[in-house]
């Protein structure tokens, strides 16, 4: 079942796209109605107000998933599944002439040859302006000077139509001619285009890698196929024309020797190894820029502006030829385009690193596969499963090894025939360092268990220790002044800054990363917990002390009462922050957990995992916060109400 809904995400998708926009419209008008019926019942600022509204949460999730599925190209792919292949195609032809735009001012606002002819000249001139004199000797500083100048004159030649020759000019047109072509077909496409059985037989876009299928798979796709094959061929022929009159070629070839000379002769000042370089670099430089010109690639603007017309003519009825499909283009494939890059196509913009919403669920699917051993899970660990715990692990960490040493006597000795005797002492010692078998319990596991533990334990103990220390410091002078510069001076540095000191003492194990999110969870709970017993009304406590309260019962029944919605706000907020950390400390140095698979993910840039790694992030702390809503509903319901 699930690889047919892989297989047929498209339709998958199309069907929820519609779902989310009956949805979307349907909690809209519900919601307004039940606006209506309830705006003379509560007034504004009413807490009772924001009770319920879970028509708005439908509506809200709607839009997210909608807004989503758009901007991923997730409802282009829904409703158009050809149309990426046909935008394939078209990028096919873009890149077959590319060697001939990028020559031309198309792609850009100049042409490669009005840039190498004012770059080079530029260059020239401020190469003879630092002529280093004391690197050449008289005859040398001529000969240079004479290379420069036959550049430039080499740049004049090519820059003047009157110097193109009539085999170049005839090579041009030829060109030209087959750009027209290309033309006539795009306006008046013949009939008979249609796909090869082989491309009918790919993957559809997004079940395999790469995404878009190469091979045409409709009749329009198969028209821009042929056209680009052919463009591709005049613009091999086009990179094989130059523009070198017998005049150039003559230049050229004196201007070679000249070079060749000049590196074979030596520097007057030859001891001096700094002038030596100096002669070397000129020399380096000035045959740099004649190498840029003597391949004759330098044409004149008036010669190649036939051909300019001529490939935007062609370019702008490929446009055209789209038909529908530019609409398509413009609506559903929004910031954005689809290149042809060497062997494949790719999604270029938001459809890049937003990948769909389907793709994003049928990657969560095979992470979830507790199969391990069939591809299942993630880096040889499941990401939510169950395993068999021995008790024996558990008790090991229970009870170090340190408080078995205290227990009376002594451990078991070699007898006389070299046989080991153990004791009671030996027992216990393998006891706590888990060698005792005590039967096994089911319990969870995987990348998502791992995290979880992680930053369970971290609360438990933040909570733990930071509650009664805060609600201390609240009522006592010196447990405030004690403690609150040590608080404050940690509490502001970033966690992150805290990660590599920490993971270098404890290593990577869990020890380390539930050490350092207690840190941050312990900051985060004691200033929450003082906050709320000093904010206690003065009222209330005196007249607790008026009443003959004790000072145990005005802790108990005032302060901590007062403090409470302090201290769940305060867990809330250390359960987000622990989240966050943790994972960055998953990424730094871990081999589990839900920042590993991020990591991992963003070093081979697989964005499909790393939303899903997001969103399971985001869901657990979505799950954290509505079981602490419920908690703080059950403890404090007097919230909000008085």
């Amino acid at each position: 079942m699930l690889e047919w809904l892989s297989d047929n995400r498209a339709v998958v998708a199309a069907i929820i796209i519609l779902l989310l926009v009956g949805s979307f419209f349907a909690s809209i008008i519900y919601g307004i109605k039940q606006t209506r019926l309830r705006e003379k019942d509560q007034v504004f600022g009413d807490p009772e107000r924001t009770v319920g509204g879970w028509f708005w949460a439908v509506c809200g999730v709607s839009t997210l998933l909608l807004v989503w599925f758009y901007f991923s190209w997730g409802s282009a792919r829904a409703f158009f599944p050809q149309a990426a292949n046909e935008l394939c195609q078209v990028a096919k032809l873009h890149e077959a002439v590319s060697p001939v735009t990028s020559s031309l001012a198309i792609d850009s606002r100049y042409s490669k040859s009005k840039t190498l002819l004012v770059r080079n000249s530029r260059q020239l001139a401020e190469l003879r302006d630092r002529l280093p004199v004391n690197a050449f000797s008289p005859a040398d500083a001529a000969l240079v000077t004479g290379v420069m100048q036959n550049t430039q004159q080499l740049i004049s030649i090519m820059a003047t139509p009157d110097f193109v020759g009539a085999a170049t000019i005839a090579e041009l047109e030829k060109i030209k001619a087959g750009y027209a072509a290309i033309t006539n077909e795009l306006a008046k496409p013949r009939q008979g285009w249609s796909p090869d059985p082989a491309a009918l037989a790919q993957p559809s876009w997004g079940i395999s890698e790469p995404e878009i299928p190469l091979l045409p798979i409709s009749a329009r796709g198969a028209m821009y196929d042929a056209l680009a094959v052919e463009a591709a061929s005049l613009s091999e022929d086009f990179l094989k024309i130059r523009n070198l009159s017998p005049a150039a070629k003559d230049l050229i070839s004196e201007t070679k020797a000249t070079i060749a000379a000049l590196k074979k002769s030596q520097s007057p000042n030859e001891s001096d190894p700094a002038i030596v370089k100096d002669r070397a670099d000129y020399l380096k430089s000035v045959d740099r820029i004649f190498k840029r010109i003597d391949d004759g690639t330098i044409f004149p603007a008036v010669v190649m502006a036939d051909m300019q017309l001529a490939v935007e003519a062609m370019l702008d009825r490929a446009e055209k030829a789209k038909g529908g499909l530019r609409y398509v283009e413009a609506l559903f494939f929004p910031g954005g385009d689809i290149v042809k890059s060497r062997t494949q196509c790719t999604e270029q913009g938001p459809g890049r690193w937003l990948p769909k919403p389907t793709d994003v669920v049928a990657t969560f699917f095979g992470l979830a596969n507790p199969d391990v051993e069939n591809g299942g899970g993630y880096k040889g660990t499941t990401l939510l499963w169950w395993k068999w715990l021995p008790i024996s692990d558990v008790v090991s960490i229970l009870i170090p090894d340190s408080l078995i040493d205290l227990l009376p006597g002594d451990y078991g000795q070699l007898n006389d025939k070299g046989e080991f005797e153990a004791n009671y002492k030996d027992w216990m010692l393998g006891l706590a360092q888990g060698d005792v078998y005590l039967g096994v319990v089911p319990m969870l596991d995987g990348h998502i268990w791992d995290s979880l533990f992680r930053v369970l334990v971290a609360m438990f103990f933040g909570v733990l220790l930071g509650v009664p220390l805060g609600i201390y410091m609240g009522v006592s002078r010196f447990y405030k002044s004690f403690f609150d510069p040590m608080i404050e001076l940690y509490r502001p540095v970033p966690p992150l800054a805290w990660a590599p000191l920490i993971l270098t003492i404890f290593g990577i194990q869990d020890d380390g990363k539930i050490f350092l999110l207690f840190m941050v969870a312990f900051a985060i709970m004691v200033i929450s917990a003082r906050t709320g017993a000093s904010g206690a009304q003065l009222s209330k406590i005196r007249a607790s002390h008026s009443l003959g309260a004790s000072d145990r019962q005005i802790l108990r029944y005032v302060i901590l009462p007062n403090a409470l919605p302090e201290i769940m706000t305060g867990i809330r907020i250390s359960i987000g922050v622990c989240w966050g950390t943790l994972v960055a400390a998953e990424m730094l140095a871990g081999t589990t957990g839900v920042g590993f698979i991020e990591n991992v993910a963003r070093t081979v840039s697989d964005y499909e995992l790393i939303w899903v790694t997001i969103l399971i992030m985001g869901s657990l702390g979505l799950a954290f916060d509505l079981m602490m809503r419920w908690v703080i509903s059950q403890l404090i319901p007097w919230r909000g109400k008085g």
